[in-house]
């Protein structure tokens, strides 16, 4: 396959809204395998984004890191995949894979000299700028897809290799399971998924959202409890009790009321992105030697691990499917925290 042109929803400038556009994907290498997009599911990292919020310059943007396809055609070395395969891309297309980081199958932590290179506005190493899913196909090395499991309709599968994978690598890392309590603040995109698989380990699971408005979903989707955030009680009352807290919202909370919330030796991960400075107190760390820490996405390894455990478990994302006409809608609706709990686009429709 030679140089070709898709069919993609591109963000023309910082700020301006989505339209269709076409795209060219580069020619398929011996390693390369060509992805028919299904789905794209649309993750607030997109907003940030196109709206010029993360300082990306370079537009036209297409956005889109959580892919899920089938594999139209492989390169002629390729030996992970053939036509037919369901496969999922996520965050990234590539990273130098000669680090201490890659080596590890933590390519999201390449300290090359490009980094990890993100599916999209991003440059990669053929000096090319990276364009996502938010289109009808991808080229990718096959060392960066990843497998979905047959036992998961790919609509829902998509964002699990965002919001999924966002949530897996910190609650294993720290060890979530059997006799570990597990805050997640915030249900959305990323805390429902948090709750699900925090739950699917064992771990006894308390929301702390701002309000009781999604208390029910948060108990139907595996929570043991759930606390509004809002009433100064629930501090009071849930003083000392976690191990762990995952915040998953982007807004600017008292992170020193939350680490209070921690037994001695517990840890608050953050996982949102704010736009502010954080501000902690060192007494909120020092009493009670608590943590605080940040976690960003898997590698390749754990990625695809959380994808068998998903399979095995029954796990998807909440989603929505939307048209892409669509998506400027969405957009708005997402801002407006108007999604339960992921807007996945039917490219098709591109």
């Amino acid at each position: 396959m030679t140089h070709t042109t898709v069919h993609a929803y591109a963000a023309p400038a910082p700020k301006a809204p989505l339209e269709r556009t076409t795209i060219t994907r580069r020619e398929l290498g011996a390693h390369d395998i060509l992805i028919d997009i299904k789905y794209a599911g649309i993750c607030h990292s997109d907003l940030h984004t196109v709206r010029g919020e993360w300082g990306h310059e370079t537009f036209p943007i297409v956005p889109g890191h959580e892919i899920a396809g089938v594999v139209a055609e492989v390169g002629p070395g390729v030996t992970r995949y053939a036509p037919g395969d369901r496969v999922g891309v996520g965050c990234f297309v590539d990273s130098c894979r000669e680090c201490d980081n890659c080596r590890a199958g933590l390519q999201q932590y390449c300290t090359g000299e490009l980094g990890s290179v993100g599916t999209y506005a991003a440059t990669g190493r053929d000096g090319e700028f990276t364009q996502g899913g938010y289109s009808t196909h991808l080229v990718v090395d096959e060392n960066y897809a990843l497998r979905i499991p047959e036992s998961i309709p790919l609509d829902a599968a998509a964002p699990l290799l965002c919001a999924g994978i966002t949530l897996y690598s910190p609650l294993t890392h720290w060890q979530a399971g059997p006799g570990k309590k597990v805050a997640v603040v915030g249900l959305g995109g990323l805390g429902h998924m948090g709750v699900k698989l925090a739950h699917a380990m064992g771990a006894e699971v308390t929301v702390l959202s701002q309000s009781l408005r999604k208390k029910d979903d948060g108990l139907r989707l595996g929570a043991d409890h759930y606390r509004a955030t809002s009433d100064p009680a629930t501090f009071e009352a849930l003083a000392g009790t976690f191990d762990l807290i995952l915040n998953t919202v982007s807004a600017d909370l008292n992170l020193d009321a939350y680490l209070g919330l921690l037994k001695t030796g517990g840890t608050l991960v953050q996982l949102g992105a704010p736009e502010n400075q954080l501000a902690i107190s060192p007494f909120a760390l020092v009493q009670g030697r608590k943590s605080f820490s940040g976690s960003m996405i898997g590698g390749l390894p754990e990625t695809q691990e959380m994808l068998d455990f998903c399979g095995e478990h029954g796990i998807a994302s909440e989603i929505e499917v939307i048209r892409a006409d669509q998506i400027n809608e969405a957009y708005e609706r997402v801002l407006a925290s108007d999604v339960r709990y992921r807007f996945v686009i039917d490219t098709a429709t591109i």
